[in-house]
């Protein structure tokens, strides 16, 4: 394995001197000297970028997508090119209540939806609605995206990390968390991929019941389901208490910056509220497209075609992992467009992410999304936008890299650190 690495430019090894990771063959920027600041990820090479936020933004649709945009446009009166309504274009809530109701079997009318500028768009309009109602903190997953508890906090909310498990959240903790409201993401736990449990589901429509709180479900990648149908949306089990997220960023592309929102009806006027003072509608000739796409069978398409590419995306990765990393587990492999790959506990995960950079390969800490409470070591690895290929010598770089890493631990003045060796 390492000639191979040595062979394709990943490992440089030379007599006399330690094992080197280089960029693929592309001179490596040095590591910054103590107190220097560190050169911008972008402005190394990247080889590979195994990042779990993305889909594969090549599947782009463009041609498709170039269509429904003309004939979305032509089809606005005059009038419609002015202001939008608020709660979004009504035949564009049209397509989605129908396409929720397909789909995800939820029962959904064009008065529960409002068309938003993508989730963080959504989440941070209800943060708005929930601290006017006399909210001040709010319950999040832990570990969870970083960025959202930076929103909230923004948008004068508390984000109170509620621990996840095998289970998914911990739902016996918020009854002592002082929270009315928590953000969930049942159907693939981001990023830990396991699902809400059946009897926790339950527990935590009770809660949200029996206290008069909120429960935003965030389905951000339910279309991708590899080994059964997609979990139900916990919405249909309690309309009055649970809002509902959609976006396209994970199965068209993020730059669109486009979901929907279907939610409690006070709620959903707070919303309405909220979007017409601040931003005066989302540009409804992206949401006339929209419409196009989802009405013409342009959208489920692109889905029957990209599942396949991460199927087999998803299937390759999984056997590099096997074949490389025997002794890693990968976790939430059922379901979207990242694993978590669990290292061994005396390992650091942050410290493999450094080492990858160097080697041009962009990978996430696990520990980058924990906030209160400790777990295990990861890597969380999307492989959306990768070649196969690319996953392949990806994983066998981090074998690499794992090894000269043990060498080091087991013979620690034998050579130099392998940061000093780079």
């Amino acid at each position: 394995m390492y000639e191979q690495l040595v062979a394709e430019g990943y490992l440089e090894s030379k007599r006399g001197s330690a094992t080197r990771v280089t960029c693929g063959g592309v001179p490596r920027p040095p590591y910054p000297a103590p107190g220097e600041t560190p050169q911008p990820f972008q402005e190394q090479v990247l080889h590979c970028d195994l990042d779990p936020g993305f889909p594969s933004l090549s599947a782009f649709p463009r041609t498709a997508w170039l269509a429904a945009y003309r004939a979305g446009l032509s089809a606005l009166t005059d009038a419609e090119l002015g202001y939008p309504p608020p709660a979004g274009l009504l035949s564009l809530r049209r397509e989605v209540a129908s396409y929720l109701g397909r789909v995800r079997s939820m029962p959904t009318s064009t008065d529960d939806l409002v068309i938003t500028g993508g989730t963080f768009d959504a989440l941070a309009v209800i943060a708005d609605c929930l601290r006017e109602a006399g909210h001040s903190t709010i319950a999040v997953e832990d570990p969870s995206n970083p960025h959202l508890l930076r929103m909230f906090t923004a948008h004068g909310l508390e984000p109170v990390p509620i621990a996840v498990d095998e289970e998914g959240l911990d739902v016996s903790r918020l009854d002592g968390s002082g929270c009315r409201a928590v953000l969930v993401t049942p159907a693939h736990q981001y990023p830990l991929g396991v699902q809400l449990s059946p009897q926790r589901r339950r527990a935590l429509i009770d809660w949200a019941i029996k206290g008069d709180c909120l429960v935003i479900e965030d389905d951000y990648d339910a279309e991708y389901r590899y080994d059964r149908a997609a979990l139900g949306a916990l919405r249909t089990l309690a309309p009055t208490v649970v809002a509902y997220l959609g976006t396209l960023s994970k199965t068209l592309a993020p730059g669109l910056r486009i979901g929907w929102l279907a939610a409690p009806a006070w709620l959903c006027a707070s919303v309405r509220n909220r979007k017409h003072v601040g931003d005066r509608g989302d540009n409804v000739i992206t949401q006339a497209a929209v419409r196009e796409f989802l009405g013409t069978g342009g959208y489920d398409r692109h889905l029957r075609s990209t599942r396949l590419q991460y199927r087999r995306l998803r299937e390759n990765l999984l056997e590099s992992v096997s074949t490389h990393l025997p002794d890693c587990t990968p976790i939430g492999i059922e379901a979207g467009l990242h694993v978590v790959i669990r290292l061994p506990e005396h390992e650091q995960d942050s410290t493999l992410v450094e080492h990858l950079a160097t080697a041009g390969i962009r990978v996430a800490a696990l520990t980058a999304y924990r906030h209160h409470h400790s777990g295990f070591p990861g890597l969380v690895l999307g492989w959306a936008q990768a070649r196969p290929n690319q996953l392949a010598t990806s994983i066998q770089t981090l074998a690499g890299i794992r090894g000269i890493l043990a060498s080091e631990r087991r013979t620690p003045a034998a050579r130099p650190g392998l940061r000093d060796s780079l």
